[in-house]
């Protein structure tokens, strides 16, 4: 008898000291070390909540990477060296600034070369040409190519691809639908092909500021031509007479009292060859890009709506006017007692407010023409007469200038 009972003892012991070690064991397998991988059967979150509650310093967590440009502060949104010009007229071109005295004569800039303005100073650029040559001109009476200096408009010429000009929505022949010259160029400034979209120095000013306005409301400028070759000019004129002969709807649009031909196409020089002229509409943005030119960022609009305007661009009949009755196109007042047309939209009208503030001039039949005044008092003596077309893209990226910038980062 005590023979079993000790024998009963002895296993149980034995058993005892079995279980405990099954225990222990099965604690130290189900447990996860710091290098155990978790299950292939959970799930993707679970596996990635595992991976950060296992990884040391997990409150560290990686920075974007941040890229850092310069934003240009001047008068417009790309400084003015590494931008494309042409001279408006023949110009003198000197070795040294006028203003040192005794400037020696280099050569006679002919009227429309192009040339890449390398500095402002006073009254002058530096600038160089095709060649290299480098040399100092007036800048009065220079153009200035817009996308260059203002890449957040929005540019659409038209006439160089494609006429939209109709008269009571009848095409004209040989002018509507055809490439009236050719202003698109690839400009390695800007990287990628864009339209040549000048005007004079001193209303190129007077448009940044317009533009800045709308940007601050949402709104861009669209222009669809700033100068216009004076050959252009007359077989557009020409044509609308010949279509004026054939068609009564559209002598009727053109001239019914108080309006005439005159009032929708220029038949001697006008002010698109002048530089001092552009038609322009508004639009809403929708969508903008973030874009370098050189160390400097700036803004294009990849996106927009037009405003609803009076007409379609480049309707040459009273329906697009923008008064009652006739202006004074020389006059920076007269407008301001003329009653608007009842076809003026809003969108019309916000343009027209953006633009006079600024000292741009609307024309009475047209309400995308806008016209700096001040430019032409301040030329007419030497004025251009438009009788060459633009050929040459110069523009290169901007060189930094320390005074006029400040640093942003992009994200």
């Amino acid at each position: 008898m005590k023979k079993t009972i000790l024998l009963l003892g002895i296993i149980f012991f034995l058993l005892l000291i079995l279980g405990v070690g099954i225990f222990f064991f099965w604690r130290h397998t189900s447990t996860p070390t710091e290098n155990t991988l978790p299950s292939e059967n959970i799930s993707q979150e679970e596996n990635i909540l595992f991976v950060l509650n296992t990884t040391e310093n997990t409150n560290i967590i990686p920075e974007p990477p941040t890229h850092t440009a310069t934003v240009y502060t001047g008068i417009f949104e790309l400084p003015i060296n590494g931008t494309t010009g042409f001279a408006s007229v023949a110009l003198p071109l000197y070795e040294d600034h006028p203003a040192n005295g005794n400037a020696k004569k280099l050569a006679t800039i002919s009227a429309g070369k192009a040339f890449c303005i390398q500095e402002e100073n006073g009254e002058y650029f530096r600038i160089t040409l095709a060649d290299e040559t480098t040399g100092w001109i007036e800048s009065k009476y220079c153009l200035v190519n817009l996308p260059d200096i203002l890449p957040s408009i929005v540019y659409d010429d038209t006439n160089s691809y494609s006429s939209i000009f109709r008269s009571s929505g009848y095409a004209l022949d040989g002018i509507t639908g055809k490439r009236l010259y050719n202003a698109k160029k690839e400009n390695t400034r800007l990287e990628k092909e864009e339209f040549l979209m000048p005007v004079l120095y001193p209303m190129a000013k007077k448009i940044a500021q317009v533009q800045k306005d709308a940007l601050a409301n949402e709104d861009t400028l669209k222009i669809y031509e700033t100068y216009r070759p004076y050959e252009v000019q007359m077989k557009v004129s020409d044509s609308l007479t010949k279509l004026m002969d054939a068609n009564e709807t559209v002598a009727a649009g053109i001239n019914t009292k108080p309006w005439g031909k005159s009032w929708f196409i220029a038949t001697q020089l006008s002010n698109h060859q002048r530089g001092i002229a552009m038609d322009v509409s508004l639009a809403k943005i929708q969508q903008t890009e973030i874009r370098q030119s050189g160390n400097y960022s700036y803004k294009v609009v990849t996106e927009h709506e037009e405003y609803k305007m009076p007409t379609k661009m480049h309707e040459l009949s009273k329906a697009a006017a923008t008064f009652t009755s006739p202006v004074s196109s020389k006059s920076k007042t007269d407008w301001k007692k003329a009653k608007l047309a009842p076809t003026m939209t809003e969108g019309a009208k916000k343009l027209q407010q953006y633009c006079t503030e600024h000292e741009l001039y609307p024309l009475a039949s047209e309400w995308w023409h806008f016209n700096d005044l001040d430019a032409r008092e301040d030329t007419k003596a030497h004025g251009s007469n438009g009788k060459y077309y633009l050929k040459d893209c110069l523009s290169t990226a901007p060189a930094k200038e320390e005074t006029n910038t400040k640093q942003q980062a992009i994200q």
